[in-house]
């Protein structure tokens, strides 16, 4: 095919100025060629290019957006500390200390409208832009009060006025600071933040485990810190996100979710680390259960990981995909200090869902076949349990739990979704199945008290298949060898098999078999 030289390109924009367009035959014969140069042809080595760029181009902006977002989860964690010592400094008297204090004060406030303002240079929030703009303006501008104050407690610790004019100061700095916090959350993606969060609390938990191991209290008490912070951040972020919703089956799941982690996980935690920092500040350092406190630690990142493939059930996608980590091609990512879980992974490790997507054109269409199979016997099960209010029906709230599932084990197979490794499809495997025993005993209770003895005959023929596909999940999930190399054809098949007998034997109301 024949294209443009670069003097041609020249050329027709040298024609373009007024009164040379149409004058010259040259030009006239360009034309077709300026067209055709503009249209993409398969196997086209330029196009080719292009696309390449553009995804290395979208990979870049994600992940300056996770860098910003990085910034941001470190810069507003624990915001009050700073001035808190600052205040401590200033009744105490000292006034070296109280000028040292304020420097560090003054970075800190410099670092939060530094950070404010990277984040408004990735959102296409213009409203939230400006609020965000105007709080920085208020931190930026309140910082030297709030140091003039603490250096005239410090001349006067013991004058009411001092201590009171500090207090107004404090509680002002606060506000700001919350309101800069609560607009900057406004303008960044949740999905970034959760994902930047599950990064930073692994590497968190494993910075304990480390000081755990080598006794260093401080260390291990500061990190803890750390951890407890992002978690409560996560928890505070993701409430005021459902907020956003109308309650439902996706807002019960994150609520229920958010609640496993700031109720049951992270005082568990907290108890552990209290034990673990009282036997070993005792000398010699006592004993104690180090299991136990890796155990609570992994699950603060269980919970975390837990939060955020809840919150990314209702993704289309190419949201997904946006929020999935870019292709790797020379870089590993691997922690050096990950903790290990019990399939030998690396949590931290590189995803399997890369794998995945790695894999060659063959078997990307293999599993591709699997896959369409299942999208279409899908859309037939939606149609189906459309039908049904799921209010009191346990059958269909079941069946939605599982097709949710599937579809998110059939994203991993695309390289996409919250699926990472293989601990996380064995995990969903076994998921369903046990859902698929649960419906099991559901319908089975219902066949007995079904009057028709031909339908009952076929509900129970497909209650038994059930039970063999959710056997076959069983056996997937419990061989590793079997969830990495074949787990992408044969899990999905057998979910799609598990889809067809729910669709075909139809749901159970309060009159009987449908």
């Amino acid at each position: 095919m024949e294209y443009l030289a670069p003097r041609d390109v020249a050329f027709i924009l040298a024609c373009l100025w007024p009164n040379n367009i149409m004058s010259n035959t040259r030009f006239l014969h360009l034309c077709p060629l300026l067209l055709q140069t503009g249209r993409k042809e398969k196997g086209d080595p330029l196009n080719s290019a292009i696309d390449k760029m553009t995804k290395k181009t979208r990979d870049l902006r994600r992940q300056l957006r996770k860098a910003v977002m990085d910034h941001i989860s470190d810069s507003f964690l624990e915001t009050n500390v700073p001035l808190l010592v600052l205040i401590e400094a200033a009744k105490s008297g000292n006034e070296k200390e109280v000028k040292e204090y304020a420097q560090v004060f003054r970075e800190h406030a410099n670092k939060l409208v530094e950070v404010a303002n990277l984040a408004c240079s990735i959102s296409n929030n213009e409203e939230g832009v400006k609020l965000v703009r105007m709080a920085a303006t208020q931190i930026d501008s309140l910082c030297p009060q709030v140091i003039n104050a603490a250096l005239t407690l410090a001349a006067r610790p013991q004058s009411k006025v001092a201590q009171d004019n500090m207090d107004v100061f404090k509680d002002q700095w606060e506000k700001q600071v919350r309101i800069l916090t609560e607009a900057v959350d406004d303008i960044t993606s949740v999905d970034d933040f959760l994902s930047v969060s599950e990064n930073h609390i692994l590497e968190d938990v494993n910075k304990c485990v480390i000081a755990l191991q080598e006794g260093d209290v401080d260390t291990l008490d500061r990190t803890a810190g750390a951890i407890r912070g992002r978690a409560a951040r996560v928890v505070h972020i993701i409430n005021a996100e459902m907020e956003n919703y109308e309650p439902g089956v996706y807002t019960e799941r994150v609520l229920e979710s958010i609640k496993l982690l700031s109720e049951t996980v992270m005082p568990r935690f907290a108890e552990q680390v209290e034990v673990a920092i009282e036997a070993l500040s005792t000398s010699p350092p006592q004993s104690f259960e180090e299991n136990e406190f890796i155990d609570a630690s992994r699950l603060v990142y269980d919970g975390v990981r837990d939060i955020r493939k809840a919150v990314l059930m209702i993704r289309t996608p190419e949201e997904l995909e946006d929020d999935s980590d870019f292709e790797q091609e020379d870089y590993d990512a691997r922690s050096r200090t990950s903790v290990q879980t019990e399939d030998d992974q690396l949590i931290a490790g590189q995803s399997a869902r890369a794998i995945m997507a790695q894999l060659p054109q063959e078997e990307k269409a293999k599993i591709a076949e699997q896959v369409e199979s299942f999208r279409q016997e899908k859309s037939k099960l939606d149609a189906e349990v459309a039908k049904w209010d799921d209010n009191g029906n346990d059958i269909i709230v079941l069946a939605k739990q599982m097709c949710m599932i599937m579809m998110e084990m059939t994203d991993f197979t695309r390289g996409k979704g919250p699926l990472k490794n293989s601990s996380d499809v064995i995990n969903a495997a076994k998921k369903i199945a046990e859902a698929g025993s649960r419906m099991d005993k559901l319908a089975r209770a219902v066949a007995d008290q079904c009057p028709d003895s031909a339908c009952k005959q076929d509900l129970l023929a497909y209650l038994q298949r059930i039970a063999l596909y959710c056997h076959q999940l069983n056996i997937c999930s419990k061989v590793k060898a079997e969830v990495q190399n074949l787990g992408g054809e044969l899990i999905v098949s057998g979910g799609s098999n598990t889809q067809k007998c729910w669709k075909t034997k139809g749901f159970v109301g309060p009159e009987g078999f449908f």
